[in-house]
């Protein structure tokens, strides 16, 4: 069931196993790979893209060199990749905030679709609901009755207005009912540093972003958002099972390049990524972290922006979430 209160990836036309067989070794390049991340040090995206960074250059024959460059929910590093030339050496690894902005930015400095190359949406990320240590609540249910016995008095936070992580603690909020406050940062870290420190009471964070936080007991664990647990914290149950049935909530992970890169270039990058993430120090990496590793096709993926373009502007508008 697809309705306008639910998030979740769409996993189709996965490569088959067999597509990450050994290729011919790419030829040697002494000019570094730069793999922009339109996110903030920390984030979910940022955990994978630093796991897998040296197999991904290793099978490039390039180093490939990770730069954040957060801002405006993504936006910022974007425009960076829209406007490298398309020679393989500029690259990007987004997320769905990538076709959320379109839906939610009165103006937009370049076209989500048209002036990207999809190379592949590599996986999903598992996203969960967290609260401080320092608030009364263990669960859902508790969550939800300390929320509404204090009416406007809880915060909640978010890595930016109209992120992912947004849209899933306002869908959170909708369902539950609950009258709080959303306060909206500029990247992941800085939300979990409140996060940490009190500031805010609750929010949704990329698990890998926020794992071993929970496992300190720096943070509390209220409920995972996809529709299943994940095997990398099996203890945390999903928000779904807990009261919140049609709460679902996933994050993917894509690689894009600049438009008009050649198709020869296109298959080559994405070779690297498919032969990088099955390295078995990834593979590794990515069960730990609780990622679902699954690479598209270039053509899948093309297909699968647009079609989650078209799905967040339905769900955006009706958040009414409206960005200058």
């Amino acid at each position: 069931m697809n309705t306008p209160t639910r998030i979740l990836i769409r996993r189709r036309g996965l490569l088959a196993a067999g597509a990450a067989v050994a290729l011919p070794a790419l030829a040697q390049n002494d000019k570094p790979v730069r793999l922009i991340l339109p996110i903030s040090a920390g984030s979910g995206v940022d955990v994978i893209a630093r796991a897998a960074s040296a197999a991904v250059g290793k099978a490039l024959g390039a180093p490939l060199v990770v730069e954040n460059l957060p801002g405006a929910g993504g936006i910022t590093g974007a425009a960076v990749v829209a406007k490298a030339a398309p020679d393989g050496l500029t690259l990007g690894m987004v997320s769905n905030n990538h076709v959320i902005n379109p839906a939610v930015y009165k103006k937009m400095p370049f076209d989500a679709i048209a002036d990207f190359t999809p190379i592949s949406v590599i996986g999903a990320t598992p996203l969960v609901l967290v609260a401080g240590k320092g608030v009364a609540a263990s669960n859902v249910k508790e969550l939800v009755a300390l929320a509404k016995a204090q009416p406007d008095a809880l915060n909640y936070a978010s890595s930016g207005n109209g992120t992912i992580i947004h849209l899933a603690g306002e869908m959170f909020v909708e369902q539950a009912g609950l009258r709080v406050r959303h306060i909206p940062y500029k990247g992941t870290g800085p939300m979990v540093n409140d996060l940490l420190g009190g500031q805010v009471q609750f929010g949704v964070v990329a698990l890998p972003a926020i794992q071993a936080h929970i496992k300190s007991g720096m943070v509390k664990a209220i409920g995972l958002c996809g529709a299943q647990r994940s095997p990398a914290a099996p203890e945390i149950p999903t928000i779904a099972e807990q009261g919140l049935p049609n709460y679902d909530v996933e994050g993917w992970v894509a690689v894009i390049g600049p438009a008009k890169l050649a198709e020869a270039e296109v298959r080559r990058v994405h070779d690297a990524f498919v032969r990088g993430f099955a390295s078995p120090e990834v593979v590794e990496a990515m069960a730990r972290q609780g990622n679902v590793i699954r690479p598209t096709s270039p053509e899948e993926a093309a297909r699968f922006f647009r079609s989650e373009a078209a799905r967040y502007a339905e769900l955006a508008k009706k958040a009414k979430v409206v960005l200058e």
